[in-house]
């Protein structure tokens, strides 16, 4: 069987080489007879198979000791909540960067638990570019300046990491591992599973530990990043196969060469495309150029009459998930670490196909 070429934003392609290893160990795992679902989390197996996963992570992202690695549940979405609860006092501020759908949620959420600054907003242009810092209307006082570096549903992305005193929060969900970063300017980061590191079901938070102990007093304990810290991530029952596929798929990431390795191929399948788009004369991509998202890339027909024709013709030819967001339109292929390169130069090849049939 011929596997299609997924463009999917979430969830995503998984590495090939994942999904067959996982596949061989599915019903008998390290002779022990059982599959890692069926494992129980408390056990040598697992809190081996859990360690591996956060020490590959650590190595990918040179994570040093003042952080905590944390794999919890909920998604990114989750995060929205506790990050203020857990950074913002009662009666605080933080401050916030409206880039994109994702980022407007994380502020509608944290309104709930305090004041948000808004420090600035590309929502006049449609959510096409990132504003640039020096027009940043920050908080004196803030608790933390919190901005989402890669918008999965308007496809753009930060050329910059944004120079700040108070601690640098990130939803880094859909850029992920994706090129190289510099954690020691964060304070957290987090991360939903479903883009670059495995199967959804499980987030990553990464957490200076200075900030750690900090919650609120009426924060329940399943909201509490110090309550995860102390227990390994195992205060409860974690996602462990879930936990077990990330950790494959870091085992991966290493094998390729690392994140400055996979970034490079993310850099050619990212100009190849855009490249394209640019020169089509049927094809547009609403981003200014300096703001493009190397992960999800959007894009318009000439004619959006031919939008589901696209979309039609190209699931025939295994290209799947490839139409825009509800809310925007359009299509959008998203090409994570594990989307090969030979996928965005089938996409390349259709999309000519198509403009010379359609133009």
């Amino acid at each position: 069987m011929t596997r299609a070429y997924n463009f999917c934003a979430g969830p995503a392609a998984l590495p090939e080489e994942v999904l067959k290893k996982a596949q061989a160990e599915m019903l008998d795992y390290a002779g022990r007879g059982l599959s890692v679902m069926e494992m129980s989390h408390r056990s040598a197996e697992f809190v081996a198979i859990a360690s591996r996963a956060e020490q590959d992570f650590r190595d990918l992202l040179n994570i040093n000791d003042d952080y905590a690695v944390l794999f919890l549940q909920g998604g990114a979405s989750q995060q929205f909540s506790m990050v203020p609860l857990n950074l913002m006092p009662e009666g605080g501020v933080a401050d916030y960067v409206d880039t994109g759908q994702w980022s407007a949620k994380g502020i509608k959420e944290a309104k709930k638990f305090g004041r948000v600054n808004v420090v600035a907003s590309s929502a006049d242009r449609n959510f096409s570019y990132v504003p640039e810092q020096a027009t940043w209307q920050t908080s004196a006082d803030a608790a933390y300046l919190h901005y989402t570096p890669n918008e999965t549903i308007g496809g753009v992305e930060f050329n910059f990491i944004p120079e700040t005193t108070v601690p640098l929060v990130a939803d880094f969900s859909s850029s992920i591992l994706s090129t190289p970063l510099d954690v020691t300017k964060f304070g957290v980061i987090y991360a939903g599973a479903q883009k670059n590191i495995g199967p959804a079901g499980i987030t990553v938070v990464v957490i200076r530990k200075d900030l750690l102990g900090k919650a609120r007093a009426n924060t329940p304990a399943l909201l509490d990043y110090q309550i995860y810290a102390d227990n390994d991530s195992m205060y409860n029952t974690p996602p462990t196969y879930a936990w077990y596929l990330a950790g494959l798929v870091f085992e991966w990431l290493k094998a390729q060469g690392g994140v400055s390795a996979i970034e490079k191929r993310n850099q050619r399948k990212a100009e190849k495309l855009y490249g394209y788009i640019d020169a089509s004369g049927f094809y547009r991509n609403p981003v200014q150029v300096d703001c493009r998202s190397m992960m999800n890339v959007p894009f318009m027909l000439a004619d959006d009459a031919l939008d589901k024709t696209f979309l039609k013709e190209a699931d025939q030819a295994k290209l799947l998930n490839l139409a825009g967001h509800r809310s925007v339109g359009g299509m959008r292929a998203s090409i994570y670490n594990a989307v090969p390169e030979t996928a965005v130069d089938a996409l390349i090849d259709f999309m000519k196909d198509f403009a010379k049939r359609n133009g």
